[in-house]
């Protein structure tokens, strides 16, 4: 892990511990964040898998949430403006078990990055639907075990309608 992912995986966990909680309790990490891709990481063990030795479909949809989230809150930061994002709805197609630690792939993060751009001088909320997979890289770095399809929904407070 590199130093520019460490220090946003500790900012993950950061807003994680302030905002939601939930989000430290399956100790994601962010494997790489680019202009066009995030992989975040979340390992399978006692706290995140199930009676089957899978990982658990609530940590599977808290990473494929993550992964999307991590890059509104790093823009969102980055413009120094109020902006609130809320996720609208979520799809997943669950594939196969995931059987060891699960990386959530996300190569749309141009449009996030869009996203929180155009929010910057919109007053109403936006929104823009977002797709990725996941994928144990100890089985098969290229079988999906799952697909998902999330709706971001974003709000500038800081711009008077």
């Amino acid at each position: 892990m590199n130093f520019k992912n460490l220090k946003i995986t500790a900012f993950v966990h950061l807003y994680g511990l302030l905002k939601i909680p939930l989000v430290l309790f399956v100790s994601p990490r962010v494997v790489e964040l680019s202009d066009k891709r995030m992989v975040l990481k979340i390992p399978l063990n006692y706290r995140t898998k199930n009676h089957l030795n899978s990982m658990y479909f609530g940590a599977l949809g808290i990473g494929a949430e993550l992964s999307i989230a991590a890059a509104a809150v790093v823009a969102i930061s980055e413009s120094k403006q109020k902006i609130d994002f809320v996720f609208k709805d979520y799809k997943a197609d669950y594939l196969k078990r995931g059987d060891g630690h699960v990386h959530f792939i996300c190569d749309e993060i141009a449009g996030v990055k869009e996203l929180i751009e155009q929010s910057k001088a919109n007053p109403n909320r936006i929104e823009r639907k977002f797709t990725g997979y996941a994928v144990v890289p100890s089985v098969s770095e290229t079988e999906k075990i799952m697909t998902y399809e999330l709706t971001l929904s974003v709000r500038n407070r800081s711009v008077k309608a």
